[in-house]
């Protein structure tokens, strides 16, 4: 499984090495490791997970309802069929996980508990060293690796993040952002606030207006939502006569991506056509006289932020049952009740969710270091959204936006297994991207166009993220279709890679 190392160590101590070391055993790792092993089995790997399971935000995330965003036909694997309802709960994806993990035998390549506080590499050795603290022990362990391959996520799970407000201190309730809900928090028949309108928002909400007393949205500013029914009716049918399940899975991805795209080229070339119909549908699913051109009109035109699902409409069903009410302003200060708003209104409530987002984490807030001196990756251009340029031997697994994150899994995984096997060939130990002569005078962009795509979490840390050129090869396209066809027939001896 390992070799050991032995050089230059006390008698008693020894250090394993791999040819890969994978970062997270989340959607991205546990799709990572299955197509290492399926296209490259002669090379041995390790998993390390700073959590004492698997399952990434599916075990750390505990707010009630939390569901996927994206239907589980293309969030899901491609080798692995997902066969409920298309948006599932995250005791369902844990499940679905958990099958991947024992059908491939991962369970000896796989060590919880393991949290990476640095990584160093070495050129004169062709190697990085993983230095990792072990959660059970407090032990420190070090792993010499060829390659890293970070799928650890790309936000902070220690702490959400909650914007400071004036007078939060004065507040006498329990503020309580999701992504550190306590499971013992009893929320029944109280006034409660949840501030942000975004895909936690619209999930949380229909979950707890049922028990709450009553249930406020307050945003700053409207979100698109999309609502259907959480089924598939091709699906259904396709069972019906008994298709396999590998077969309903793949026509049935197929059908979604096609739509996907579709909403996607419409919303770019038809902007206000796709905004209205977006709008229509909320208007159909909410009393008669709402008024959805303040509360449910976003400023921006569809897709420069993702649009929340919701299975069956669930939060309108909450808003024009009463259950549930949404205010459209921005808080002026926290008071001992609630909060004050700029307009003058004054919200009272028991809890106060900030479901205000995250903070982004680039690869995991790890030291990393290269012969020594600190890498900084926000100096580094992004190799096809996945490398960096001065950087060897390592991978970064970002998924999309606008399409379900783990298609750039499946997609990014057929690269990297190709580029070893490529290494392979070349009998080199390390390969590293580096711009070619003609493009090292060029403008260095953000990492993504903010015209195109614009959270406000990603706005809040563009200045901790590599640059980009205005080249395909320098850029995170963030276009699945593009890179469906694109990555399979890159050049891997462009010039853009260089082989040591």
């Amino acid at each position: 499984m390992s070799a050991l190392i032995e050089e230059e160590l006390a008698p008693d101590e020894t250090i394993e090495q791999f040819d890969v070391v994978i970062v997270g055993a989340g959607i991205s790792g546990i799709g990572s490791a299955y197509h290492l092993k399926s296209q490259s089995p002669e090379r041995s790997y390790v998993l390390l997970e700073a959590m004492d399971t698997f399952g990434g935000t599916w075990h750390t995330h505990r707010y009630p309802g939390i569901r996927s965003d994206s239907d589980l036909y293309t969030f899901g694997y491609r080798f692995k069929p997902w066969t409920s309802a298309p948006i599932a709960t995250a005791a369902e994806i844990q499940k679905y996980l958990s099958d991947v993990i024992d059908e491939n035998n991962f369970g000896p390549h796989f060590r919880y508990g393991h949290h990476i506080d640095a990584a160093s590499w070495s050129t004169t050795d062709r190697r990085w060293t993983v230095t990792a603290t072990r959660k059970d022990s407090g032990d420190e362990v070090k792993i010499y690796a060829n390659f890293l391959w970070m799928c650890q996520g790309y936000y902070r799970h220690a702490e959400g993040y909650t914007p400071e407000w004036p007078g939060m201190d004065e507040y006498e309730g329990e503020i309580v952002h999701p992504q550190a809900w306590p499971q013992d928090l009893d929320y029944r028949d109280k006034e409660v606030i949840v501030i942000g309108s975004g895909a936690t928002s619209a999930t949380l909400v229909p979950a707890i207006a049922d028990e709450v007393a009553h249930v406020t949205v307050l945003q700053r500013s409207p979100t698109y939502y999309f609502t259907g029914e959480n089924r598939n009716l091709l699906a259904d049918h396709l069972r019906e006569l008994e298709v396999p399940e590998e077969w309903v899975h793949d026509i049935v991805r197929r059908e979604n991506l096609f739509n996907l795209r579709a909403l996607t080229q419409l919303s770019t070339e038809e902007p206000q056509f796709t905004k209205d119909a977006l709008i229509d549908l909320v208007r159909a699913a909410l009393p008669t006289g709402f008024d959805v051109d303040k509360h449910f009109t976003p400023s921006y035109m569809p897709w420069r932020q993702r649009i929340a699902f919701l299975p069956d409409g669930d939060l309108f069903k909450a808003i024009s049952s009463g259950q549930a009410s949404i205010v459209t302003d921005e808080i002026e200060t926290f008071t001992s009740e609630g909060v004050r708003l700029k307009s003058g209104e004054e919200l009272t409530a028991d809890i106060i969710v900030t479901a205000t987002g995250f903070h982004l984490s680039v690869l995991g807030d790890i030291s990393f270091s290269i012969d020594g001196e600190p890498l900084d990756f926000a100096s580094t251009v992004t190799y096809r959204g996945m490398m960096f340029t001065g950087v060897p031997n390592l991978v970064w697994v970002f998924g999309y936006f606008r399409a379900s994150w783990t298609l750039r899994v499946d997609i990014v995984s057929d690269f990297v297994c190709r580029l070893l096997r490529h290494m392979d060939e070349l009998g080199v130990a390390s390969v590293t991207p580096r711009l070619r002569a003609h493009e090292r005078d060029e403008v260095m962009l953000d990492w993504i166009d903010t015209e195109y795509f614009n959270p406000n979490y990603l706005l809040r840390s563009l200045h901790l993220m590599p640059k980009r050129l205005d080249d395909p090869a320098w850029r995170h396209t963030q276009d699945y279709w593009a890179e469906r066809d694109e990555l399979p027939l890159v050049d891997l001896d462009d010039g853009c890679l260089i082989y040591e």
